[in-house]
């Protein structure tokens, strides 16, 4: 049986080692391919399919635009049957990008949003199949809580 495809995509920095983190668990069961705005992160992909995706965020908001399209094609020719972004601003791109396709998404919000969910967060809620959050507190209606990268100190 085919295994399913997740594309994991993340921003640099913290956003792209919670991905790794979370992703390592998932290698053995599905097709993992993963996209970050840095290319020289594809040396961590530990020998998965790697892309680049632009880096942008509020400040230079009038990359969006062409980031959206490169992404929607590169969806088209990757044709994952999930997306899982962790963020930030290029994740939250890919996400509307993959709904536009018929593609389930994920976010799962960055672990350092104690007090409440990142601005990208909060749009990803209205856009995501499904939306996490890594802080009990954080969950809600649309969020949900189950676990974070550290693992639940609690068990």
């Amino acid at each position: 049986m085919k295994k399913k495809k997740i594309l994991a995509v993340a921003s640099m920095g913290g956003h792209w080692i919670q991905l790794l983190r979370i992703m390592r668990c998932l290698e053995n069961e599905y097709d993992v391919v993963y996209c970050s705005t840095n290319e020289k992160y594809g040396t961590m992909a530990g020998g998965h399919e790697f892309y680049v995706t632009e880096d942008f965020n509020r400040k230079n908001m009038w990359r969006l635009l062409p980031a959206f399209v490169r992404q929607y094609r590169m969806l088209g020719k990757i044709r994952p049957d999930v997306l899982l972004t962790t963020g930030a601003a290029p994740g939250l791109a890919f996400l509307l990008a993959a709904r536009l396709r018929g593609i389930r998404t994920i976010w799962i919000d960055s672990i350092a949003n104690v007090d409440r969910m990142s601005q990208s967060g909060k749009i990803a809620t209205r856009i995501a199949s499904r939306t996490y959050t890594q802080w009990p507190s954080l969950a809600g209606d649309k969020v949900v809580y189950a676990g974070n990268v550290f693992g639940d100190s609690e068990k």
